[in-house]
């Protein structure tokens, strides 16, 4: 009789692991790697971005429970609206990528360009799972500059941008990103007192019987 254990699959799919290990550690190498690689957006998001962005909102949610004081209800919804919308944000970032190329030489191609929104995103993604402990979630900021370190690597490689336009590229996406994200965390700011507000009230009229 073989043994099951022979014909388990992977916990992590290894392509993963060793894709996010590669754009952390040696991002110059792994840029060229996915330069030259064959994707769709829809693989993309569905092999990559689904899982990684998933880290933040699930660390937040226990984290939530665990160390404060949120109903399990309201922790999730803020959990969900939270991960759809930073996906939502990675998605618009390469919708831009791709709409600013001409403007700086370089090519436009809306699979490259939502590459360069997807793995630039790794580290912030993975320093999200600071968010489980309240306190730390400081740190997940680590993350977020070190994406934007990913950026400015990636995206004149991917998107062929000429040597004299590379910063200047990298600068207008940086803003613009800047304030897709800001208008992402204010509504998931908005979304999480809303639901506070709700939880707090539908308390005080329990309170009440």
């Amino acid at each position: 009789m073989s043994d099951p254990t022979t014909h388990s699959q992977p916990a992590v799919d290894p392509a993963l692991v060793a894709r996010v290990k590669g754009i952390l550690v040696q991002p110059n190498a792994e840029w060229l790697r996915v330069d030259g690689e064959f994707a769709t957006t829809k693989t993309l998001f569905t092999r990559y971005a689904m899982i990684l962005a998933a880290i933040g909102p699930i660390a937040g949610l226990i984290g939530s429970l665990i160390f404060g004081d949120a109903s399990i209800t309201g922790a999730l919804v803020v959990a969900l609206i939270s991960y759809g919308l930073s996906l939502a944000a990675v998605f618009v970032l390469g919708i831009l990528i791709n709409a600013l190329a001409p403007s700086f030489g370089s090519t436009v191609d809306q699979v490259q360009a939502m590459k360069v929104a997807v793995y630039a995103s790794t580290a912030a993604w993975v320093a999200a799972v600071f968010d489980l402990i309240p306190v730390l979630s400081v740190l997940s900021l680590i993350g977020a500059i070190y994406s934007l370190v990913l950026l400015f690597i990636g995206l004149p490689l991917l998107m062929k941008t000429p040597d004299d336009k590379k910063v200047v590229y990298y600068v207008v996406v940086l803003i613009a990103g800047l304030v897709l994200y800001a208008i992402i965390g204010a509504a998931i700011r908005g979304v999480t007192l809303s639901v506070a507000a709700t939880t707090a009230g539908l308390a005080g009229m329990g309170a009440g019987y």
